[in-house]
């Protein structure tokens, strides 16, 4: 099934900006949420997004101002923002990207079976929840899939693609023909704890925290180090606060339940950030603070 019309629901640290590259690919989309501060927050990202990306464009003398002003308004003209699941009634496919708790997506794939047509694809954002326990809590579980885009969206062009037990052939093959038509790259995953990237992504980035604990040696000097050997583009604590402390906790808990604790770990300090609240970026201070 081609996607004509998409839909996100959850207008946070995700949502904003995977409507954006949806719009961006020039495929109609209604964003959704349930807090109108939370809607105006995701559309502000999504504009911010796209006058950086024609800006850029602009600077390689690819477009004119005017060409870029153009291309900005009618990437947002494509984006319906929404307090109404009725609006969600003609979309052929759904990505959820609400926070990572198991209840609240099972609450919200409930509402979605209800208000979106028979045909639509429902798909997960979850970065290692069960597919096939999300899926449960619809009347279609074959045409539920997970499809984990990477923070931050707009730049990241991987997607997992995770099948969940009852997850049909043409339901996976909507969603990697989705995930080609937005310009991504797709790979398809078993359902698993931490699917591909962040099993690989966490076991490394476990050691690096282990390391910072047992020598003492600042955040800062790790992140450093690592960005200077470039084993990867962005030391382990500025990735943490980029993608959100409390999704990084979570996800590395998982795994060390999933794995063993040899394997996986939760950084202490991490840990006690997000008791107090200091998710990294999006809240304004983590490991490192934020304008």
């Amino acid at each position: 099934m081609f996607v004509f019309k998409a839909a996100v629901v959850g207008a946070g640290t995700m949502g904003g900006e995977i409507a954006q590259v949806i719009a961006g690919a020039g495929i109609p989309v209604a964003l959704k949420d349930v807090d109108q501060g939370a809607l105006d927050a995701g559309l502000a990202r999504a504009r911010k997004v796209s006058e950086t990306q024609a800006g850029r464009l602009v600077e390689r003398d690819r477009l004119t101002q005017e060409g870029a002003a153009e291309q900005v308004a009618e990437t947002l003209g494509r984006i319906t923002a929404t307090l109404d699941a009725a609006a969600l009634g003609d979309a052929d496919l759904v990505i959820e990207a609400v926070p990572e708790r198991l209840e609240l997506k099972q609450q919200v794939f409930a509402e979605l079976d209800a208000a979106t047509p028979g045909r639509a694809v429902l798909a997960s954002n979850t970065s290692g929840l069960s597919i096939t326990e999300i899926a449960d809590a619809t009347e279609r579980p074959d045409q539920v899939v997970g499809f984990h885009c990477f923070w931050p969206p707009a730049t990241m062009r991987l997607v997992e693609v995770v099948e969940g037990d009852e997850t049909s052939p043409e339901t996976l093959q909507t969603a990697l023909t989705f995930a080609q038509a937005i310009r991504k790259t797709a790979i398809r995953c078993a359902e698993c704890p931490g699917f591909v990237v962040n099993r690989i992504l966490l076991a490394t980035a476990t050691e690096m925290w282990r390391h910072q604990e047992e020598t003492g040696a600042s955040v800062e000097d790790v992140d450093a180090e690592v960005e200077r050997l470039g084993f990867v583009p962005m030391g382990p604590f500025r990735l943490a606060d980029l993608t959100g402390l409390d999704t990084t906790v979570h996800v590395a808990q998982d795994l060390r339940d999933a794995y063993g604790d040899e394997r996986f770990g939760v950084h202490a300090q991490m840990a006690e950030l997000v008791g107090r609240g200091d998710l990294g970026r999006k809240s304004g201070r983590g490991f490192y603070a934020y304008d």
